[in-house]
């Protein structure tokens, strides 16, 4: 695909979301994503400029709209549940979204699947090697200490299980603590399991350590290098985590 910078002459919309849905087609979404991914609000139809993001908070939403943005690419969608009214905070978000013309079109459990999507970025970021596939995320030969994982993903891990080394990382960003996933993983000949949001009866019944990063440094990436690769901004909101020891 080519770059698209704001001197090129426009795309058509439908254009732009045939070449999304080249990198990640629709039918690799979970059933749960049924009419929470694709086009999610419909806006001007030329597209000169395309910011990506995780998360369509207001305050991406402000700054794609500064920058001019014709298209948001973004990771969750802004309407989970469907609305029966419109009030509050989606009233207020909803309104600046609309008003400018801009597009929102969001990859979820599509982009997770897809080859080259959230966890083979992940992994790459990782460095790690020879990958295998599991249901939803991968196994892959780790090189790096528990020290440099966090400084690649810019946020902190909280380790549960004892530790040792790691020869082979599973890898699930998101909220990926299934514990069918990791017995899958545990298969695979993974020891220990990274991803986020653990819930306690999970790590009691993990037969591996489990490292656990934030959401948003483990899919964040993805929306960063998706933009970088094609010319795009990518705006960055991360949630402000604060510990107090």
């Amino acid at each position: 695909m080519e770059k698209i910078h704001p001197s090129h002459q426009g795309h058509s919309r439908q254009e732009i979301i045939e070449i999304l849905e080249g990198l990640a087609p629709p039918e690799l979404a979970e059933p749960f994503d049924s009419g929470r991914i694709g086009l999610i609000v419909e806006g001007k139809n030329e597209i000169n400029r395309i910011n990506t993001c995780l998360d369509v908070t207001p305050t991406v939403v402000r700054a794609a709209i500064a920058q001019n943005a014709d298209l948001l690419v973004a990771h969750h969608t802004p309407i989970w549940n469907p609305l029966t009214r419109i009030n509050g905070d989606n009233a207020l978000l909803l309104s600046e979204i609309l008003s400018s013309g801009l597009n929102v079109y969001v990859m979820h459990t599509n982009w997770d699947h897809a080859p080259g999507g959230v966890n083979d970025i992940l992994a790459d970021i990782l460095g790690l090697t020879d990958t295998t596939p599991m249901s939803l995320g991968l196994v892959g030969t780790c090189s790096i200490t528990l020290e440099e994982i966090t400084q690649k993903l810019h946020a902190p891990l909280r380790i549960w299980g004892k530790m040792h080394s790691i020869r082979r990382l599973a890898i699930v960003a998101g909220s990926g603590f299934d514990i069918d996933i990791i017995h899958e993983a545990t298969r695979l000949g993974a020891d220990a399991f990274l991803s986020a949001e653990l819930r306690h009866s999970v790590f009691r019944s993990s037969p591996i350590p489990l490292l656990e990063s934030t959401h948003y440094a483990l899919e964040s990436p993805s929306m960063r290098v998706l933009a970088e690769k094609y010319g795009w901004n990518y705006i960055d909101d991360p949630p402000q985590l604060l510990t107090h020891a």
